[in-house]
């Protein structure tokens, strides 16, 4: 005898994607789709009212994200299942989602038996990681963490800011800016400020 469907909620904002996620999830006999939401704060509400087995989570939603939607609901359940299924696969984004609460965390052009795989697993309470999310992982774990300073000072450089408008901006001297930068470099691997932007973009620490 065969138990009850695992009752999902699908969170993506875009129509066409979220429309095809809900036919195939729906194709298989061991899940059932009972919600949909176009943004995190409707995610959260339906969330509530609903209370499904597993979360299917989109990062980058307007109004209120994915990250966030799953520290509300995490706050309000710590035993919520729920899965990031999203297009970024940077470091700090897979960093972010686990943090927040994920208990796994897919790419879109994730195969389907893995998808349901991966749902079936996180049900059971189970964490779940795609390989490739994995590898990445893995190298992170090998690298030396930047500090919040360090990730601020990228971020600036990345606007373009001189040693002296980074001072400025942070209200710190120049010396120490320097000083910094020395260190980021060396923890980056670069010789230059255009590869270590290269790369800080690469792990997503920062954005254009």
């Amino acid at each position: 005898m065969k138990g009850d469907p695992i009752r999902v909620l699908i969170a993506e904002d875009q129509s066409l994607v979220r429309r095809g996620l809900v036919a195939i999830v729906n194709m298989e006999e061991c899940a059932l789709v009972i919600g949909e939401a176009a943004d995190g704060a409707e995610a959260v509400e339906m969330w509530r009212r609903l209370r499904p087995d597993v979360v299917l989570m989109d990062l980058r939603m307007p109004e209120t994200d994915g990250l966030d939607a799953i520290r509300l609901i995490r706050a309000e359940d710590p035993q919520a299942a729920i899965i990031i299924l999203t297009t970024y696969d940077h470091d700090e984004d897979v960093y972010a989602g686990l943090r927040a609460g994920a208990r796994a965390y897919l790419l879109k052009d994730v195969q389907p038996e893995e998808l349901f795989k991966c749902i079936r697993a996180v049900h059971r309470g189970e964490t779940y990681l795609q390989s490739k999310i994995a590898s990445k992982l893995a190298l992170r774990v090998q690298e030396e963490a930047l500090t919040d300073r360090e990730v601020q000072i990228l971020g600036l450089l990345a606007e373009g800011k001189s040693n002296k408008g980074i001072a400025q901006t942070l209200f710190i001297s120049e010396s120490t800016v320097k000083t910094h930068l020395k260190s980021l470099f060396t923890k980056l691997d670069a010789t230059s400020r255009a590869e270590a932007i290269a790369f800080a973009a690469r792990r997503g620490l920062v954005r254009f």
